[in-house]
């Protein structure tokens, strides 16, 4: 059994060198390359989700309304250190772990100006005239406003 494995494992002396490295080289570029695919499809685009929602996490503020993993929805009474107590009823109050929070539906005080001016400028821009100069004049006045 042994001479058979050191037979298999030992190459061929008469065998052509070049060849094999010609090939070895081959399989280390294409492993190379899978690599190098992984990186950009699947483990990047991992870190940059991770980033987001560690950064979502702790933004989580009181008035939040909020999504849990499983599902339940409900509004942040109180952020402690490592949990959130989310009020889901009138007298119904959960505390969940930070890590449970899936994600945050409605920000109570700026995120809902920010994001309500950008659905009414989306919304004026469907409503409005499909003629060229009047389009134009309508995302002057969208313009304006932002900028005010």
């Amino acid at each position: 059994m042994f001479s058979l494995l050191s037979a298999m494992a030992a190459p061929e002396a008469s065998g052509g060198a070049a060849g094999s490295t010609g090939s070895m080289m081959t399989t280390f570029v294409t492993f190379g390359l899978i690599i190098v695919i992984f990186y950009f499809l699947i483990i990047r685009p991992q870190k940059k989700r991770d980033k987001e929602t560690k950064e979502m996490l702790a933004a989580i503020k009181k008035g939040d309304k909020v999504v849990s993993i499983g599902g339940i929805h409900g509004t942040v009474l109180a952020v402690k250190e490592t949990t959130v107590v989310v009020k889901v009823d009138d007298n119904t109050r959960i505390e969940f772990s930070r890590n449970a929070i899936s994600s945050i539906v409605d920000r109570k005080a700026e995120g809902t100006s920010a994001s309500s001016k950008k659905k009414a400028k989306k919304e004026e821009q469907v409503s409005a005239p499909e003629t060229k100069g009047e389009s134009a004049a309508v995302e002057a006045d969208a313009e304006k406003k932002d900028n005010n």
